[in-house]
């Protein structure tokens, strides 16, 4: 309701006095309207804070917001809005009072598929500083917010408030650099849970809780292929529970006490029987040793049986989804390099199946004609994945681009040079983006379609 809106908006305000309630609608525009100028922002922020200036002093007039905010919906719809661009603006211009507002009050855009902030150097910093604080801090609170915008909001705001203080602080002290490396080293751990968090909340907010936990499920078993289902599969129900809590969490301590929890699980149930987990479970820092256990390349792909596919019945039955799932989970522990977009489409395209076949008449007829063609095409599809990513993390970049261009001239010998060079560099772009274990999901499942089975010939999740 109104009220409520002017109230929440007034408590905050006056609780946080105006610079700091000027720096949190910065950080959470940016937030919202991720793709953004600073210009945009800016116009949004200065309306923001000076309807609160105006509107939340002693003795102003009760209707003094909704006639506020009316106004700057208005300036939203006109043709020369100076605010963030939204494909859907029109939609809720084309409504007409509260509902136009809360439209608009919705409205995001979709999260940038990989972050541009990239820090510079101490100098540079000091000097962008120096030439005018309030300017700098501004942009950079936009640049952040903006590129770690899945981040929960109360980690974004204390990595931000200890940066802003850490070139506050070293930009006027006798010994920057000194100061840069102490200050630094202190925020590591923020560091690390921001970039973390936002990695996992991007999954999250792109795949839903069930999809993130067979993602988190598949990402374990490429790294410790020797573990079971019933090993991993608690432990990333468990991951899941976190992100689902602390994703948009208003808690401060939220997304570092769970998963910091979740990773003594993860040591505790994985670290004997693993040389590599025990080696990321050492330290006491137990942000650092999951972003250790989160970074670690695929093991080789052991030896194993065919994997052994669920009957129909099984499929179309209760557990159905856990039988599927396991069945995934068995290809994966046999395809070690497969990157977590291949094994989203697969899981994407077997959860169609199960929906088509086990609502059809007769669901065994409709899961066996599914069958056939794909059991042939599938292996390759994997195969293909598997040694390009492969290839990937065991070679240096330049060998493996060499690599790429040797196959490829063999599979297409009356190619031009421009030709393949062209493709040699769409395949290494989306091997070094796609292939590492913390690759943007939204960004790498588009640049799958060339590679994914026709949806006709549906993954094969039956048994013969």
């Amino acid at each position: 309701g109104k009220a409520y809106v002017r109230d929440k908006v007034c408590q905050e305000f006056k609780t946080l006095g105006k610079e700091d309630f000027r720096t949190l609608t910065i950080i959470t525009s940016s937030r919202k309207f991720s793709n953004a100028t600073f210009e945009e922002i800016g116009h949004l922020v200065q309306e923001i804070v000076s309807l609160a200036e105006t509107c939340c002093a002693e003795g102003a007039d009760p209707s003094c917001y909704d006639a506020g905010s009316s106004a700057l919906s208005a300036k939203s719809c006109g043709e020369d809005s100076p605010f963030p661009a939204h494909p859907g603006t029109a939609g809720c211009c084309a409504q007409e009072g509260l509902e136009q507002k809360l439209c608009l009050a919705a409205l995001r855009h979709p999260p940038q598929q990989l972050p541009r902030y990239l820090q510079p150097s101490n100098e540079e910093l000091c000097q962008d500083f120096k030439k005018d604080p309030k300017d700098f801090a501004d942009r950079f609170l936009h640049e952040y917010a903006s590129s770690y915008s899945q981040a929960p909001l109360p980690v974004l705001l204390g990595s931000t408030r200890t940066f802003l203080s850490m070139v506050s602080t070293c930009c006027i002290s006798p010994a920057p650099t000194a100061c840069f490396l102490k200050e630094k080293l202190e925020r590591k751990t923020l560091s690390l849970l921001t970039l973390m968090s936002n990695r996992v909340c991007s999954r999250f907010t792109a795949y839903g809780k069930d999809k993130v936990t067979f993602s988190y499920l598949t990402s374990l078993a490429q790294k410790m292929p020797s573990a079971s289902f019933e090993d991993l599969f608690p432990l990333a129900e468990d991951a899941a529970e976190v992100f689902s809590e602390c994703c948009e969490a208003v808690a401060e301590d939220c997304m570092q006490k769970k998963l910091s929890e979740h990773t003594a699980k993860v040591c505790s149930a994985l670290s004997a029987r693993d040389e590599r987990f025990a080696d990321c479970c050492q330290g006491q820092n137990l942000m650092q040793n999951y972003f250790c256990i989160s970074a670690l390349p695929p093991a080789p792909t052991p030896k194993l049986p065919e994997a052994q596919k669920p009957m129909n019945e099984q499929l179309c039955g209760e557990e159905g989804a856990r039988h599927a799932e396991r069945y995934l989970f068995e290809l994966t522990r046999r395809h070690t390099s497969v990157p977590d977009a291949f094994l989203g489409k697969l899981y994407d395209t077997c959860k169609k199946v199960r929906g088509e076949c086990c609502s059809a008449k007769d669901s065994s007829a409709c899961l066996d004609s599914k069958h056939q063609r794909m059991a042939e095409e599938l292996p390759p599809f994997l195969e293909k994945a598997n040694q390009l990513c492969a290839q990937y993390t065991e070679l240096n970049f330049l060998d493996f681009k060499k690599r790429l261009r040797e196959s490829l001239t063999q599979k297409m010998p009356d190619a031009s040079p421009e030709l393949l060079g062209q493709l040699v560099e769409q395949r290494a772009e989306f091997a070094s983006t796609c292939c590492p274990p913390n690759s943007p999901p939204l960004y790498c499942a588009s640049k799958v379609k060339p590679w994914t089975p026709p949806t006709q010939h549906p993954v094969p999740c039956r048994r013969p």
